[in-house]
């Protein structure tokens, strides 16, 4: 498993470098797109711009950070969801296919909509990945378990030692 994380990891990444790169370098292209749904983002999450712009170039700071990130296995599972997040409102502004007038436009949205959306599965699959280690809510619960059986059995232990001690004779 080791070799296919190496290979695949980057492999899911490339897409997420490129794209970001070139949205830092040069968002305009992709505002008028990005407006319906960057500004319900921007009114609902405190903090963030109001402006589509910059919407777009943090989207694309995100994407290629992340996408570094995750092409070098440092964070992955963080990288992977961060990256899933940027892809969402990305996906559902650049590939409105329901909108589209003609059906070779219509088909191709369709398409990369479709695309994204089987991008989005991998980068979740991603973020789950713990290298075939247990996940730290597995661990706390395996430790849970763990203790109540060790009090489990030193309960019984001294049970019987108990049982027996008070069989013995005294003096």
């Amino acid at each position: 498993m080791l070799v296919l994380r190496l290979l695949a990891r980057p492999m899911l990444a490339s897409t997420y470098v490129v794209q970001g790169l070139q949205t830092l370098r040069n968002p305009e292209p992709l505002v008028p797109a990005a407006e319906p749904i960057a500004q319900p983002i921007a009114q609902r999450i405190p903090g963030m711009p109001e402006q589509t712009e910059q919407l777009v170039r943090i989207s694309g700071g995100v994407q290629l950070v992340a996408g570094s990130l995750l092409a070098i296995g440092r964070f992955p599972r963080v990288s992977a969801l961060a990256i899933a997040a940027t892809l969402v409102p990305t996906t559902l502004a650049g590939h409105r296919f329901w909108e589209a007038e003609d059906e070779e436009t219509r088909t191709q949205q369709r398409i990369q909509f479709l695309k994204n959306l089987s991008m989005l599965g991998g980068l979740l699959i991603a973020s789950a990945d713990t290298h075939g280690k247990p996940s730290l809510a597995w661990q706390g619960r395996h430790a849970a378990h763990q203790a109540r059986r060790e009090a489990a059995l030193r309960a019984r232990t001294a049970c019987k030692t108990h049982k027996i001690s008070s069989r013995l004779p005294v003096g």
